[in-house]
Formats: structure tokens, C-alpha cells, sequence
């Protein structure tokens, strides 16, 4: 028995190392994503300060394995063979939470769901145990005053983390206007020495002050003195920023690298316990259980030895920072998250992650109300002042590709490691993922990054993220309590059948990841650059590309499947029919974002030209769009007539529209041919000839109708209706090729 909780206590470590680097990958935008967006330095530099933060919050985070431990549970009531399986349940829970939250694309959070799965792994135990002993109570079994803290916690750090981003944004604008380097002669220095002692406090006197590896004397000493430690490091640190000051350094930029520092050593402080909380606690239990449980079995020995606080070796601490540092340097999904993130807090517009939503329009209309009730009250002259302190036009940003400035970067550094450190030290497992999300949230909102057209999806962004939140939280709940019960009932066997099943999960969850990541990189990649590039002109020319590039895929696309579609009419292939089905369904969600991307760029190319292109680039749109609606409005009937098993189409139609075919082919690939390559000296040719196919499928049509009206019989009505819809809308087609052809002749002009 002891061998077989050996293999499970292997695995359980194993999926420790797989999520310190999965989750890192995830949550490195959480302390990497504000210098970044910032450009203050290169991102090895940004790397490197962040990798000495995770180390140190790493082997300093060992009093946060209590919330696995007995944060939840009160485990001198279950026996070893029980806490095994919660810590099971719990791991493959999450494994498995995530990866279908990935698969659905929707926002989660790693320590909600572990102090999730937690409570709804222990609590089917309990009262499993409740059921079978009418002496115990759920008081005795649950930590429920430590579990309702942390709860708690966990969503007052939403709203908190919202409205302190927010305010302290708008009162750090005000002082320091877009145009920093002009108003902040003296005030940098006193906005340099506020965060470096607020740093200082929550990390060093707080974080540090109370590590186990100092010595009492010293702990002693700053808990009795830390107001006299304050008023000195406020102090000291104004003077230090204002000499550098004088000395042409950028205090901003030394405060984000700070920042950034801080919240590495905040986030690995703070979030470890989600990665190997749970696995080095079964350790424990694992090695307890073999010194002390000989004679007594799994079912008898109880876990009391989890009610003292964590000894974490140091060894364990500093290999699981190592691995974080790893996965941040060498995980090309750890930079795709922080582009992503960076983009949302972006200054100026670009393409919303986040579509629109009844509540988010109902919260922006009410909130416009609000501001203009509340902007009258004051003078004219007071408003016109703090206008211009708002003035987004004097932006001070380091290059073109910066997402924002460093006013803004070092205020989501500085409160979001605050925040988070608060909680690390009161043993508070916050989610970074969230704090972090609201503290940008909250600054991008007063420093008004929300204009009235992206208000609103950024709004639906803030709903997602926190329905997601709450959705993570009943579904980790419910998941491991199922998941706890079946392992308790199915044991051995049902506990195999669920690693092989997180094996599995795991394979296929990269794999996917893999193919997504190729098929939508370089395209992200190319808006990114043309939302940095503030050069209207250059917009133009990558817009040019843009706009060419969806039109020439639409186009093979379209092509490739309308002969799907016959190939799977003619042979009766109702695998194929669905398979197209899908295809352009997904398609169009695809041509939504382009065509937002590609307005964004419009409104930042040269006035004169998009004025004058604008016809043109909403007739490209729409006709890629339509070229989906034809092709399923050709299809669905074919699928339904082929899936239904009906009359199979007769050779003699196949054989009447093969010309035609033909012909639609060659004139989609000239088209396709002439895009691509922005030569159109085949233009004219290819719409004559395009039209005179289309009077010839008028003849074949006439032809059909007069077949069918001579039949005299309803045996082949439903096949002769499907060839009929196919002629009908094989004209159409035609019609939006022409359209789209000549839009993307006008529209490249030069």
C-alpha cells in the first residue's frame, strides 16, 4: 500500500513542476506585463530584476503552505488515506478546470480554483464522515472562519484593488500630466520616496521583517521601531530620487524596475502555495505517515502533524523559484499573455478582446449620466484646468511600440504589489491574476484610456473576467467534490483511471495550444505593430497589407470550400458537408475581428485617404462576409439532403454543371492570383468573363425549371430544389466575387 501512495505522491509532485510552469506562464504578465507596456528597459533587464523577485518571494513564501495545509480543513479529523484523496482530487481537479477554461477561452485564476477545489473536496468528505458518525459536526471537520477569510478576501480584492487603481491614477495624472518631464521638478522625488517606503513596509519590514530566517532579536527590533523605519526610508529615498533626478535619471523608470521587483517577489510570495502547496503537503503527510503509521493502517492514522505551521526545506523554495525563472525566460506563451495584457491597458484604441454587452452598455450609459451630473457641479475653470492636466496629446512615451507611459506603469507596479504583499503577509491567498488586472483596470480608467468607443468593451472585459471568476469558483467546488466522491467510492482503480485521464488532458491541451499559436501569431503580431506605428502614413501602407492579406485568404477559403461543398454533394460525404459547415462558421467570427482591426486602422491613417477609400473598404468588407453567407446558404441544404439519406444528385446534373464549375474556378483563382499580388492587369477580363458565366447559369436554370416542370412526377422535387438553390446561389457567388474584386482594385490604388 505504502508503494502505491508513493507513485501518487510522484505524481502529485510531477504536476506541481507542470504547474509552476503553466501558471507562470499565465500569471508572469501579472509583475512583467506594466514595464513592458512601458518599454523602460530591454526585457532581458525587466526579466532579470522580475527572476531576483520570484527567487526571494520564493524562499520567503513557506508560511503560505499553512492555507493548504489546515487553512481548509482541519486535518487532525482525517485520516491519511482521506487527506490523500482530497489532495488528488484537488490536483486533478485543477488540471482539469483549467484545461476546459482554456479550451472555452475564459478568464480563471489559479488560487481560486485551488482554495476552491480545496473546500469542495474536503467538504464531501466531511460530510461523508458527517453521514457515518452522527458525533461529528462540519465545525470539526472545516476550518470555517479560516475558509470564510480567505474567501472573503479573495473578492473584496476586486472592488479594492478597482478603486484604489483608480484614485490614486488620478490624483498621480493631475500632478504629473502626460507631459511628465515638464512637472516634475520636485514632486517626482516625493512620488519616488511615497513608493519606495510603501514598498519597503509591505516587503522588507513586513515581508522580510517576519521571515523565520532572521533572528528574534531582529524581528523584535522592527516591529517595535517601524514608524521610527518609515519616517527614515521616506526620508532618505526623497533625497536619493531627487539627487538622481538632478542627475538626469528617470525616476519613473527606476520606480517600475522597482515595481516590477516587488510585485515578482509579492507574486511567488504569494501564489506559490497554488502551484506546490497541495503536492509538498501530501508530501509531508506521505513521510509522516511512514515513520509514525506502522501498525496503525491508511484508514486509523490520523493527520494531526498538518496542524502545526509549514517547515518548507529552503531546497524545495529555491527549486521551485528556479523552475518559475526558467519558465518565464524560455515560455513563448508567457510573452503572448503579456501582449495580450498589455493591450488591454493599452493609452490608445486597438482590438477589444472583449465584445459588447447589454450590462456593460446599460453601466456606460448610466455612468456617462452620473459624470455630467457631477462634472456641473463644479467651475468652469477648474474643469478646463484638469482637462488639461488630461491632455493625452503631450504623452511622454519611450518609443512608438509603448503601450503606455511610466506615470501609469509605476502606479500598477507599486499598488498591485502593495495589495498583494498585504495579503501574503495576513496569509491571504489573493489572486495576482485578478489584483493586478483591476489595479490596470482601474488606472487605465482615470487616465481616461477609456474613450466613449471603447468603454464599453472594455467594461465587458471587467464583467468576463469577474463572471469568470465566480464561475471558476462553483465549478472547481463542484468539480473536486465529484471528483473526491468517485475516488472515495472507485478507489485505487477510479484514482488511476483520473491521472491517466490529466495525462491525456495534459497532451492534448498543448497540442491545441500549438496549432492556435501558428495560426493566429503573425497576424496578431502585424496589428500589434500597426496600432504602435504613430506614423500615418506607415499606418497606411500596413493597413494596405492588412486588408490584402484577409481579402486573399477569404478568397482561397471561399474557393477551397465551394468545391467541399460539390465534392461532398456529388459523393454524398455528409463527413465533408460538416466539416465546411464549421469551417465558415468559425470564419466569420474570424472576419468580425479582422474587420475591427482593420477600422482601427482606417481611423488612423491620413484623413484625406480614408475619407476617400472608406466606399471601397466597406465594400471589401462586406463582400468578404458574404462570400461566407452565399457559401452557407449553398451548403446547409446540400448537408440537410445528404444527411437525410435523400435522392442521391444524378450524374446527368453532375455532368451539366461540371463546365460551369470549371469555369468559377478559374475565375476564383484569378481573382485570388490578382489580390495577392496587387496586379490587376487581368481586372476587366475577369469580370466580362465572370458575367458571362453568369448569364450562362441563368440559361442552365431556365433549362432545370422547364426539366422539372415536364417531369410530371414529385419523385426528384427534393434534389432537383437542392440543384436548383445551388445554380442560384453559384450566381451569387460570381456577383460577390466581382464585388470584392473591384473594392480591392480601388482600395490599393495608388
Amino acid at each position: 500500500m505504502e508503494t502505491i501512495y508513493l507513485c501518487i505522491v510522484i505524481f502529485l509532485l510531477c504536476l506541481a513542476v507542470f504547474d509552476l510552469f503553466v501558471g507562470v506562464s499565465n500569471d508572469a504578465v501579472n509583475f512583467l506585463q506594466s514595464a513592458v507596456g512601458a518599454r523602460v528597459a530591454a526585457f532581458r533587464t525587466v526579466l532579470i530584476i522580475a527572476s531576483v523577485g520570484v527567487v526571494l518571494g520564493a524562499v520567503l513564501s513557506s508560511g503560505m503552505m499553512d492555507v493548504a495545509r489546515h487553512g481548509i480543513m482541519m486535518p487532525d479529523r482525517y485520516s491519511f488515506h482521506e487527506v490523500m484523496t482530497i489532495f488528488l482530487a484537488v490536483m486533478v481537479t485543477d488540471v482539469i478546470v483549467l484545461d476546459v477554461f482554456n479550451t472555452l477561452g475564459m478568464p480563471t485564476s489559479t488560487t481560486v480554483s485551488l482554495v476552491f477545489e480545496l473546500l469542495g473536496g474536503t467538504a464531501m468528505l466531511a460530510m461523508l464522515k458527517v453521514m457515518a458518525d452522527p458525533d461529528l459536526d462540519y465545525g470539526m471537520l472545516l476550518n470555517s472562519s479560516k475558509a470564510l477569510q480567505v474567501i472573503i478576501a479573495i473578492f473584496v480584492s476586486v472592488a479594492i484593488s478597482f478603486v484604489v487603481g483608480m484614485v490614486v491614477m488620478w490624483i498621480s495624472r493631475v500632478v504629473f500630466t502626460f507631459n511628465y518631464g515638464k512637472h516634475s521638478r520636485y514632486s517626482i522625488a516625493i512620488f519616488g520616496g511615497i513608493a519606495f517606503t510603501a514598498l519597503s513596509y509591505f516587503i522588507f519590514l513586513k515581508g522580510v521583517g517576519k521571515s523565520p530566517y532572521l533572528s528574534d532579536g531582529v524581528r523584535d527590533y522592527i516591529d517595535t521601531n517601524t514608524n521610527m523605519l518609515l519616517v527614515l526610508t521616506f526620508i532618505v529615498s526623497t533625497i536619493v530620487m531627487e539627487v538622481l533626478h538632478l542627475m538626469k535619471v528617470n525616476i519613473f523608470r527606476f520606480t517600475v524596475l522597482m515595481g516590477t521587483f516587488a510585485l515578482a517577489m509579492a507574486f511567488a510570495g504569494n501564489d506559490l502555495v497554488n502551484f506546490i502547496g497541495v503536492p509538498l503537503v501530501g508530501l509531508d503527510s506521505y513521510q509522516d505517515y511512514v515513520a509514525n503509521g506502522h501498525g496503525v493502517g491508511i484508514d486509523g492514522f490520523m493527520m494531526s502533524s498538518l496542524m502545526e505551521s509549514a517547515k518548507t526545506p529552503p531546497f524545495y523554495l529555491m527549486a521551485a523559484g528556479i523552475i518559475m525563472i526558467v519558465a518565464m525566460a524560455t515560455s513563448k506563451k508567457a510573452q503572448n499573455v503579456i501582449k495580450t495584457s498589455v493591450d488591454l491597458a493599452r493609452q490608445d484604441e486597438g482590438d477589444e478582446m472583449f465584445g459588447s454587452s447589454r450590462a456593460a452598455r446599460a453601466i456606460v450609459r448610466f455612468c456617462q449620466s452620473m459624470i455630467e451630473m457631477v462634472v456641473a457641479i463644479f467651475p468652469v475653470g477648474l474643469r478646463k484646468w484638469i482637462n488639461r492636466r488630461f491632455n493625452a496629446n503631450d504623452v511622454e512615451l519611450k518609443d512608438d511600440k509603448a503601450a503606455f507611459d511610466v506615470v501609469r506603469a509605476a502606479v500598477n507596479l507599486v499598488i498591485a504589489s502593495m495589495l498583494i504583499t498585504f495579503g501574503t503577509n495576513h496569509r491571504l491567498p489573493l489572486s495576482t491574476t485578478y489584483v493586478t488586472f483591476m489595479v490596470a483596470m482601474g488606472t487605465s480608467l482615470a487616465d481616461r484610456a477609456w474613450s466613449r468607443e471603447s468603454a464599453v468593451f472594455r467594461i465587458t472585459g471587467v464583467l468576463s473576467v469577474i463572471g469568470g471568476w465566480f464561475l471558476t469558483a462553483g465549478v472547481a467546488f463542484l468539480a473536486c467534490a465529484l471528483v473526491c466522491l468517485c475516488m472515495w467510492y472507485g478507489g485505487i482503480a477510479v484514482q488511476v483511471a483520473f491521472i491517466v485521464l490529466v495525462i491525456f488532458l495534459l497532451i492534448r491541451s498543448n497540442r491545441q495550444y500549438k496549432r492556435k499559436q501558428e495560426t493566429t501569431k503573425k497576424d496578431d503580431d502585424n496589428f500589434r505593430l500597426m496600432m504602435r506605428t504613430r506614423d500615418p502614413e506607415l499606418v497606411w501602407e500596413m493597413l494596405r497589407n492588412h486588408v490584402r492579406n484577409t481579402q486573399s485568404k477569404v478568397c482561397r477559403l471561399a474557393l477551397e470550400q465551394y468545391n467541399a461543398v460539390l465534392d461532398g454533394f456529388n459523393t454524398q460525404n455528409v463527413k465533408m458537408l460538416r466539416g465546411s459547415d464549421k469551417t465558415l462558421r468559425r470564419e466569420l467570427d474570424v472576419l468580425k475581428k479582422y474587420r475591427r482591426q482593420e477600422l482601427l486602422g482606417l481611423k488612423r491613417s491620413p484623413m484625406e485617404i480614408a475619407i476617400e477609400r472608406n466606399t471601397w473598404f466597406h465594400v471589401g468588407i462586406n463582400s468578404d462576409q458574404q462570400y461566407i453567407y452565399t457559401l452557407r446558404r449553398m451548403m446547409l441544404p446540400v448537408k440537410e439532403h445528404v444527411d437525410n439519406n435523400f435522392t442521391p444528385v444524378p450524374a446527368a446534373y453532375i455532368s451539366e454543371y461540371e463546365p460551369v464549375r470549371r469555369r468559377v474556378n478559374d475565375l476564383m483563382k484569378m481573382t485570388c492570383e490578382a489580390i495577392e499580388t496587387n496586379r490587376y492587369e487581368q481586372y476587366r477580363g475577369v469580370l466580362a468573363e465572370a458575367d458571362v458565366c453568369k448569364d450562362d447559369l441563368s440559361v442552365i436554370r431556365k433549362i432545370h425549371i422547364n426539366r422539372m416542370q415536364k417531369s410530371g412526377t414529385s419523385k426528384m422535387m427534393q434534389v432537383d430544389m437542392v440543384y436548383l438553390n445551388l445554380l442560384q446561389e453559384t450566381q451569387q457567388l460570381l456577383s460577390v466575387m466581382r464585388h470584392q474584386l473591384r473594392s480591392a482594385k480601388k482600395f490599393m490604388e495608388d
